[in-house]
Order: C-alpha cells, then structure tokens, then sequence
C-alpha cells in the first residue's frame, strides 16, 4: 500500500527475531545475518510467487490458448526453485527494521525478474523490455513499451492486469499474511513496505490490519467487476479492468484505454467512464477511510483533512481545465447539454486518472483538448499524487498538506517574536517534527530523482525538455502517461529505460529501500 505507518522509527530499534543456525552458520550477527535473513525471506517469497504464476494458465485453459501454458509453468518452475534454493542456503538471522528494509526492495526486485519471464515467452519481447513492463505493473506505474497491446494473449493480458492488483497495497503484505505468522516478524516486514508516514491502522493488530485491508480490497474490486459487466463489459474485459482500477495501476486490455468503449459503440460508454472515475478516485483515498465508511463513521470521513484536501484538489483543477478550454482556446462548452456533459466527463476522468496515479484515458493528456495551462495542472497533479494509505503513487495530498502549513508557519513567525513557536497541525493534532523532516527529505530525494531522470532522458534521447522531464515524472509518480507517445516509450534507449525502472521502484517504495540497498552499511548489520 502507498503510504501506511512507520512502525519502526530507525534501523535496528525492534526486538529482534529469528532462529538460530547450526555453528552460527549465516545468524552470528553482522553481514552475514543480514545477508542470510534478506535472502531467506526472499526464498519464502520466490516459492508463493510461483504459485501466482499459475493463475493465467486458468485463464489459458478458458480460452484455448493452451500453447502459452508452458510460459507460465517455466516462469513458476524458476520462481520455485530460486525459492528454494535461497531457502536451503541461506538461514534466517536477527530481524530487525533495517533487514526488513532490504527484504522490501530486494523482494520487488527479484519477483519482477520472474514476473517477466511470460512476457518474454508469450509476447516476444526483449528480456528488458519484459522486466521494464513487470516492473510497470507491479508498481501499477502503467507505463507500457507494448505498442499492440489488443495482440497480446489474454493469459498475457490476465497476468498484466493481475501484477498490478497484487502491487496495489503491497507484495509482501499479502504474501506475509499466508507464509509467516510470526508477529514481530509480520511486524518489521509490514513496517519495511509501509514505513512512509503515520498514520492510525483499523486494528491494533498488524496481522489483523493487513486482511482488514486486503478483505476491503478485494471486496471494492468485486463490486466494480460486476458493475462493470451490469452494463455491458465482458466478463474479461471487467475483470482486467477492476483488477488495474482500484490497484491506480492503469493498464488495459486496450491500445485505446477506456476510451475503446466509446469507439466501439458501446451503448453505456459514459456510465462506464464514471463508474471507472468513482472507483479510480476510491483507489486514491486512504483505506482507512474506506474502514470508517464501512462502519459508519462517516462525520470522521468528512473531517479529515487529506480528504478534503484531495476533494478540492480535483474540483479545482476540474474547474480551471474547462475555464482553460473557454478562456484560452475560446471554445464553448456549455452550448448544450451534450457538449457540457461530455466536456466535464473528460475533465474529471483525466484529473481523477492523473491524482490517483491510474493513467486510464478517454482523452490523451497530449491531445489539444488540454491547452497550456491544463497540460501544466496535470503535470502538478502528477507530483501530488493520491493520499497516505491509498494504491495511488506521488507525494502524496497529506505530504503536501504539510509542507504548505510549514511554509505558512515559517512567514507566520515573520510577525511573532523570536522565541515564539508554532507546531503544524493535522486533523486537531499536533504532527511529529520526526515525520515533518521525512517529508522533507523525501520530497528532496524525489525532485532529484526527476532531475536526473529527466537529464538522463534529455541527454540521450531527441525529446524535446517538456517531454523529458514528463517521463521521470510518469515513473517516480507511478503515473503511467507522459507527454509522448507509447511509441516513443517503446524506443527510449537501455540507459533511459533502466532509469525509468529505477524511477518506478524508487518511487513505489518511496526511496529509502532501494537506496538501502546500494548502503554498504544497511548490509553490516
């Protein structure tokens, strides 16, 4: 899940756990603790993995396409056995916050490798290519180098759509909650995928709060699945689609996106846009929310700050997009019905994709529907983002909260005298200056990184500063659309595209694990 509560506040500050092995073997301590509890746990996980790839082949037997069944099974045949093998030489030691740290990046990166292999295989696709687009899913950026995606198996389009709900709240909060049952253990893993920033859990329990969450989850995709085949999807075409919406990842079953519905004729097109719309902006809302919702405590829902932060956010770039088109390009909007609900249904389904990071499209944000002013909102609601404790990626609606009360506080002290102090306050309560300097750091450390991805891009490609920095935009953000095309995507350099992956996984797991990983100290113990 993009954003949750820090439940460890440094490396190493949590009650150790684990088991020891024969002579010390891999669990005495130091590097080769760690290295041995990091690449245990990622056996665990490699092992589960492999198990998940044998859904498409469920998939596969429904529609005939028996000859993709091999992908799978070599894809899970390998997961298994790396799995296994990391089990079996290396034993678990102490594990402590910062072990969990490098477990969380280590994981993704490992189980994207194999995610991959299908793409390969099945679609044909350059082995970079295949991890650029697992890596795309899993972290439902929903960045694609696939120019032809309606050519794809629907095994393939399943298991795409798949790795993006599974990467919506987390790989290892789900694969956690049926491999370990320790609760410390549960604790520092949890802690490693979700430290981003505090927030409150539907339960005490960590365990109990990761299938709270996951039972939510599933049960909103649910929904909009049968929603979404009510008026008039197919039964796939819903599934892919539920799977890719609530996770804000964005991938379709179509080179069109959403807007193949309206192409294709079909009847409840703009029913399906909306019910698209509610679901993508459910994804981008805390889950914890959606809990008090569920239990009735709708007056909590309303008061909260980042929601109603988010609301205004998307009504007022709602509201500035269609005074753009008005203004700045002098077209009518509200001429009639027709043309003034279509307009506004546009508008709202592009702010919605965009803040919660889902980058479906009716319109392509490069289309001159969008003038000057409106490419730019978008491209700001690219770094913005969602909320703490949803699917959706950027800094997220409650970082920016603060940051703009921190400014406020600094030109409020302009006029107190100089001892006088001032705390930010969030939903009546004071915010701990610990989590405010995270923030900080962490909007620093995204800016850098959409610097240098965007130079990285400038320098070795023809796009032009504007489409160069949209990129590293689209990856950090895990957003998915850019200022150019799929096509172009698909062409970027190895250097650019291995940027971009960097980019979305530094970006989904908010920086600190995948730099952890390059630490030689994280390693020492």
């Amino acid at each position: 899940m993009n954003g949750g509560r820090p439940l460890a506040n440094a490396a190493g500050d949590a009650n150790p756990i684990g088991r020891a092995g024969p002579g010390g073997r891999a669990n005495s301590g130091g590097r080769a603790s760690t290295v041995g509890s990091v690449l245990n746990v990622t056996g665990l996980l490699a092992i589960v993995f492999a198990a998940l790839l044998l859904l498409p082949i469920l998939i596969a037997l429904i529609y005939r396409e028996h000859s993709e069944i091999p992908a799978f099974l070599f894809a899970a045949a390998l997961s298994s056995v790396a799995g296994v093998v990391l089990r079996v030489a290396f034993r678990p030691g102490q594990l402590r916050f910062r072990q969990g740290l490098l477990i969380c990046g280590i994981a993704w990166i490992v189980l994207c490798l194999f995610a991959a292999v299908p793409f390969v295989r099945i679609a044909g696709m350059s082995y970079l290519d295949a991890y650029f687009e697992s890596v795309s899913g899993f972290t439902t950026t929903g960045i694609t180098v696939i120019t032809d995606v309606e050519s794809l198996p629907r095994s393939l389009l399943f298991w795409r759509s798949l790795i993006q709900w599974l990467g919506g709240l987390g790989i290892l909060t789900l694969f956690l909650s049926i491999t370990i049952k320790s609760n410390n253990a549960y604790f520092q893993l949890f802690a490693a995928e979700a430290h981003k920033i505090e927030s409150a859990r539907p339960t005490p329990n960590i365990y109990r709060t990761a299938a709270v969450l996951w039972l939510m989850y599933a049960g909103l995709t649910l929904v909009e699945l049968v929603v979404l085949r009510i008026l008039g999807m197919s039964t796939f075409d819903a599934l892919c689609h539920s799977l890719t919406t609530l996770s804000t990842g964005g991938f379709s079953t179509y080179d069109a996106s959403i807007d193949h519905f309206r192409l294709a004729g079909y009847t409840n097109y703009r029913l399906i846009e909306y019910t698209i719309t509610v679901f993508m902006l459910a994804g981008g809302i805390n889950f914890l929310l959606h809990y008090k919702m569920f239990t009735g405590r709708f007056r909590e829902v309303f008061r909260d700050v980042e929601f109603r932060s988010f609301a205004g956010i998307v009504c007022a770039v709602v509201l500035l997009i269609l005074l753009d088109r008005t203004v700045g390009r002098s077209v009518r909007l509200f001429t009639n019905a027709g043309t003034a609900e279509s307009n506004v249904r546009a508008a709202l389904f592009t702010v919605s994709a965009i803040i919660t990071t889902t980058g479906f499209g009716t319109v392509d944000i490069n289309d001159p529907f969008f003038p000057t002013l409106s490419k730019q909102l978008l491209l700001v609601l690219m770094l913005v983002g969602g909320s703490v404790g949803s699917t959706a990626g950027g800094i997220k609606v409650l970082r920016i909260v603060v940051l703009w009360k921190v400014f406020r506080n600094q030109v409020k002290r302009l006029r107190l005298p100089r001892r006088a102090t001032s705390g930010v306050v969030i939903d009546s309560r004071i915010f701990p200056t610990a989590e405010i300097h995270r923030i900080t750091g962490l909007f620093f450390g995204w800016l850098f990184l959409i610097v240098v991805g965007g130079a990285v891009t400038a320098l070795f490609t023809d796009l032009d500063p504007w489409q160069s920095f949209s990129g590293m935009f689209s990856a950090v953000g895990n957003i998915g659309p850019a200022y150019f095309s799929v096509q172009q995507m698909s062409e970027l350099p190895a250097i650019v595209k291995v940027t971009y992956v960097f980019g979305m996984l530094a970006g989904r797991l908010e920086i600190l694990p995948i730099l952890m990983i390059f630490s030689r100290k994280a390693w020492d113990g």
